[in-house]
């Protein structure tokens, strides 16, 4: 239990901290690219190390109803995120398109079948995330 905690705890820590130096490099030296390579290596190994801790701890022995249990709740959490900041990347999109393609439409009506496909494609974000969440929960 504490060691699935820890498994779960530092990684996150690992990536708060990566993009706390690379914003204070990037406010102290201002070189961007050097504050986006370094950001890029501690993404990689952060997920190097995801990688290998599970498969290490999943080699000691077989998995326990506990286990399963916390999969099976990590599964719901998972797809309730991919929905959730879908959804909010989806709303912003709109939020954005829709009055613009409204203004569009108001000056030349010719123009609503070209604005209404920017609405549609932020629509779209949205039921690319439920989609991804269909993934997560039947696979």
């Amino acid at each position: 239990m504490l060691l699935n905690a820890i498994f779960m705890i530092v990684p996150v820590a690992l990536l708060v901290l990566s993009v706390v130096i690379a914003t204070n490099n990037f406010k102290k030296k201002g070189n961007a690219k050097r504050s986006l390579l370094l950001q890029l290596a501690s993404f990689g190994a952060v997920l190097s190390l995801c990688l290998i801790f599970p498969l290490a701890a999943g080699a000691v022995g077989e998995p326990t109803p506990a286990v399963d249990a916390s999969a099976k709740g990590m599964q719901y959490l998972g797809a309730a995120l991919s929905t959730g900041i879908a959804c909010i990347g989806g709303g912003i999109a709109v939020g954005h398109g829709a009055p613009a393609a409204i203004g569009a439409a108001a000056e030349d009506p010719k123009n609503f079948g070209k604005a209404i496909i920017f609405v549609a494609l932020g629509e779209g974000i949205a039921l690319y995330g439920m989609l991804i969440s269909i993934l997560i929960l039947n696979g």
